[in-house]
C-alpha cells in the first residue's frame, strides 16, 4: 500500500466525531489574463462560531482536491482561502485527545507533513488568502505556499502548540524560521504561547513578514487575486532572504523558558529544539524530527493535561455548574461601588466598560474619592492613547464614572458592590447603611477574599439579596470571578452575579460560603507549609526554590510580595481560626508584618537580609524534596476536604479556579491532575484518561 492508504486505514475510522473540513474546489479566471487559479476553500459546513480545523479526514480530503489538481494541465497556479471569518484554526483537538499509540501520533504529523506539502510543491506556484483566523496546523498550511496575502481584519495568528503541551508539527517549527528568521519565530511558537497564549492580529503578521500582502477585509479577496495575477505576470517581485543569528536567538529563548518553566514543561523545549534544527536541516530532515516530537508529546500526559485546561476554560467556564436559569436574572441599569481605592477603581471602570451603565463610587473622605474618580479618567486617556477606544467612547466612558460622599446616589442602583478594609464589622456597616437606601430587589456584592457571607448578612432585612463577587487583582487582567452562595442567597441574585459576570466577560465559578473560599484557601495553605519549613529551620532560599520544578509562575515569597504580607497574614489568621488544626499563623510572619517591609524581596529582586533574618531560630531544617512532598500533600488533603465539604462541584472547578485566579501552570492541568500524576493524591481526583493517559 501507497503511505495515504496505510495512514487512510490506521487513521479514518479513528475519529467518529470529527467535523470534516472540506477542500471545495472551484476555477477563477485571474486577472489581467494571467490564467485559471483552481481556488480550495476550506469549509467545515458551519458558521464562523464552529471554526474549520483539520483531523485525519479533513486532511484526507484535502490530499483528493490536490490530487485532482497536479492531475490537471491547464492552470496557471492554486490557491488556499477559509470560508467566512475564518481561515482554520489548525488541528482537532479532540481528535488529538483520542490518540490510543505511538503509531496513530507518527502517522498524524506524517499525514499532515504529507498534504500540506502538496500544495506548496505543485509544479504550479501556490498561494494562501488568508481571510480569517489563522492558528496552528491553519498558519502552517498558509506557511507551505509559495505566496501569502492577509486581511488588515484579521483578528488572530498563532501557533499555540506549546501553550497545551505540543508543538507545531506541520512544519511550523521549519518554515517559519526560514521565512521570517528564528527570533521572529521563537516569539510566535514560544514566547506568545507562554504569554498567556497570546495572539497577533493580521497587520502585526504583515510587519513580521509572515504575509507578502495585506489587503482590506471588505475586497479582500478580490485585491488577492488581483496581486496573485500581478506575481505571475513578473509585475510583483516577493524577495525571499537567509536569516542568521540563530545561535543567539535560540540560547536567549532557552533563558526565558527557564526562567518561565524552570523544565517543568517539555513541549517548549522540544519546539527549541527543532528551530534549533531548521538552521541547517534539509526539509525531509526537519518534518521527520517534527514527526518524532508530535508522536512523543501526543503520548505524554503533559499534553492530555493541557488539554484538560484548554476543555476547562473554553468550555466549563462558560457554563458553570450549578448557575441558575439565566432567565431569573434581573436587570442591571446602575451599579454602585462602596469604596474609591485602587480596588474598587478598578471595579468602576471594568463595570463601565463592560456594562455600559452609570457607576458610582462613594467615600467618606473627598481626598480619596476624587484620587479614585481620577484614576478611572487616567486610565480611559491611557485605553484612548493606545487606540483601544475612540475619543467619544471615552468621553462616554468618563462620564459614566462619578464620585459620591453620600450613599444616597445609590438609591436608583440595581448592583451595589463594597471593596472596603477586609473586616467584618466594617463590611456589616456599609451593607446596613446601603441597605437603607436601595430598592428592595438591588443585588448586595460583597469583594471579600475570605470572610463568611453567612456571618456578613445576617444583620441585613434581605439577607437572600447578598452575594460574594470576588475579583482578582489586577480586575482588568485576571479572568477568574469567585461566585460565593451565602446560606440565605437566593437564586435571581445567584442568577443576576452570573450575568454579570458573564457581561464583564470573566470565567465565573459557583463557591459555597466557605472561609477563603477556594483560590486564597488553597494558596494560604501553600503559602503556610512553606512558611513553616522556614520557621523550622529550613533556609529561604531552599523552601522558596522547593517547588519550582512544577513551573509555577512565581515563588512562594515572590508571591506573598505581590498580595501583601498583611494581607496573607490576615487570611491565615482567618483560616487558622476556622481550621485551627490544618492552618498554623506564623509568629515570624507577623513579625515581619510589623516590621512595615514589603516582603523578603528587595526592589531588585535580591534578598533583604534584615526580612530573610526574621525567620530564623528554627532548629529542625527539611530538604527541598521534603519542603516539596510537605506542600503536596497538604494541597491533596486540603482538596479533598473541600470536595466533601461541597465547597465547589467538582474537581474540575478547582482547577479552573486555580489555573486562572491563580496561574497554577496550563499544562499542568490545573491542580489536581499534577497531584494524580504525582501519585499524592490517594485515592486519585479524576479516573485516569480525563487529564492523563488512559491507564
Amino acid at each position: 500500500m501507497s503511505d495515504i492508504e496505510t495512514w487512510r486505514a490506521l487513521l479514518s475510522g479513528r475519529n467518529t466525531d470529527e467535523v470534516v473540513t472540506k477542500a471545495l474546489v472551484r476555477d477563477v479566471p485571474l486577472p489581467g489574463g494571467a490564467g485559471t487559479m483552481a481556488l480550495i476553500t476550506l469549509d467545515n459546513g458551519f458558521d464562523h462560531t464552529k471554526p474549520n480545523t483539520f483531523g485525519p479526514n479533513g486532511l484526507f480530503a484535502l490530499d483528493e482536491a490536490l490530487t485532482e489538481i497536479a492531475g490537471r494541465t491547464d492552470l496557471a497556479a492554486v490557491g488556499v482561502t477559509g470560508k467566512p471569518f475564518i481561515f482554520a484554526v489548525g488541528a482537532d483537538l479532540k481528535g488529538a485527545a483520542s490518540v490510543a499509540s505511538r503509531e496513530e501520533a507518527l502517522a498524524i504529523g506524517a499525514l499532515g507533513h504529507h498534504v500540506f506539502r502538496r500544495l506548496g510543491e505543485l509544479p504550479i506556484p501556490s498561494f494562501a488568502f488568508v481571510n480569517g483566523a489563522a492558528m496552528g496546523g491553519g498558519l502552517e498550511i498558509a506557511l507551505h505556499c509559495a505566496y501569502r496575502t492577509i486581511s488588515s481584519g484579521v483578528p488572530a495568528v498563532a501557533l499555540p502548540e506549546c501553550f497545551l503541551g505540543l508543538v507545531p508539527g506541520w512544519g511550523g517549527t521549519q518554515l517559519l524560521p526560514r521565512l521570517i528568521g528564528p527570533a521572529a519565530a521563537i516569539k510566535l511558537i514560544i514566547e506568545n504561547p507562554l504569554s498567556q497564549n497570546r495572539m497577533i492580529k493580521g497587520a502585526d503578521a504583515y510587519e513580521l513578514g509572515v504575509a507578502d500582502a495585506m489587503f482590506e477585509p471588505a475586497d479582500f479577496l478580490e485585491e488577492s487575486l488581483r496581486w496573485a495575477a500581478r506575481v505571475l505576470k513578473g509585475e510583483v517581485t516577493v524577495e525571499r532572504r537567509e536569516h542568521d543569528g540563530w545561535e543567539k536567538a535560540v540560547a536567549d529563548a532557552r533563558f526565558l523558558v527557564d526562567m518561565k518553566l524552570r523544565g517543568a514543561s517539555p513541549a517548549p523545549y522540544r519546539a527549541l529544539d527543532l528551530v534549533e534544527r531548521a538552521a541547517t536541516a534539509s526539509r525531509d530532515e526537519g518534518f521527520a524530527a517534527e514527526d518524532e516530537a508530535l508522536a512523543d508529546l501526543l503520548m505524554s500526559d503533559e499534553l492530555r493535561a493541557g488539554l484538560y485546561s484548554f476543555d476547562l476554560v473554553q468550555r466549563r467556564a462558560k457554563r458553570p455548574a450549578g448557575a441558575p436559569d439565566k432567565a431569573l436574572a434581573r436587570k442591571v441599569t446602575k451599579v454602585g461601588v462602596v469604596g474609591a481605592g485602587l480596588m474598587a477603581s478598578q471595579m468602576a471602570l471594568l463595570f463601565a466598560r463592560r456594562l455600559e451603565v452609570p457607576v458610582v463610587l462613594t467615600d467618606l473622605d473627598r481626598a480619596r474619592l476624587d484620587k479614585g474618580v481620577g484614576y478611572v479618567h487616567a486610565e480611559v486617556d491611557k485605553l484612548l492613547g493606545k487606540g483601544r477606544v475612540s475619543a467619544d467612547q471615552a468621553n462616554r466612558l468618563k462620564s459614566l464614572v462619578t464620585g459620591s460622599l453620600t450613599k444616597d446616589a445609590f438609591a436608583d442602583a440595581d448592583f451595589v458592590i463594597e471593596a472596603v478594609f477586609e473586616d467584618m464589622a466594617v463590611k456589616k456597616q456599609v451593607f446596613a447603611e446601603v441597605e437603607a437606601v436601595v430598592s428592595a430587589e438591588c443585588v448586595l456584592a460583597t469583594n471579600t477574599s475570605s470572610l463568611s457571607l453567612t456571618e456578613m448578612g445576617a444583620g441585613l432585612a434581605h439577607p437572600e439579596r447578598l452575594v460574594g463577587f470576588h475579583f482578582f487583582n489586577p480586575v482588568a487582567v485576571m479572568p477568574l470571578l469567585e461566585i460565593i452562595r451565602g446560606a440565605a442567597t437566593d437564586d435571581a441574585t445567584l442568577a443576576t452575579a452570573f450575568a454579570v459576570g458573564k457581561t464583564l466577560r470573566k470565567s465565573s465559578v459557583l463557591v459555597k460560603d466557605a472561609p477563603a473560599f477556594v483560590v486564597n484557601r488553597l494558596l494560604t495553605c501553600f503559602m503556610g507549609e512553606v512558611v513553616a519549613a522556614v520557621d523550622e529551620g529550613t533556609p529561604l532560599e531552599v523552601a522558596e526554590h522547593a517547588l519550582d520544578g512544577l513551573g509555577l509562575p512565581m515563588t512562594p515569597f515572590a508571591l506573598l510580595q505581590l498580595v501583601g504580607p498583611a494581607v496573607g497574614l490576615h487570611v491565615a489568621e482567618t483560616l487558622h481560626e476556622a481550621f485551627p488544626e490544618r492552618f498554623g499563623v506564623s509568629e515570624n510572619m507577623a513579625k515581619l508584618v510589623a516590621s512595615g517591609k514589603p516582603g523578603v524581596y528587595r526592589p531588585d529582586f535580591s534578598l533583604d537580609p534584615e526580612a530573610v533574618a526574621l525567620f530564623g531560630g528554627g532548629t529542625s531544617p527539611s530538604t527541598a524534596e521534603q519542603v516539596r512532598e510537605r506542600v503536596l500533600g497538604a494541597l491533596a488533603r486540603e482538596i479533598r476536604i473541600m470536595l466533601d465539604e461541597d465547597v465547589v462541584a467538582a474537581p474540575q472547578d478547582i482547577d479552573l479556579c486555580m489555573i486562572l485566579g491563580a496561574g497554577w501552570p496550563f499544562h499542568l492541568g490545573g491542580v489536581t491532575p499534577y497531584l494524580d500524576r504525582s501519585g499524592i493524591a490517594q485515592p486519585r481526583f479524576l479516573p485516569p484518561g480525563v487529564a492523563s493517559l488512559p491507564a
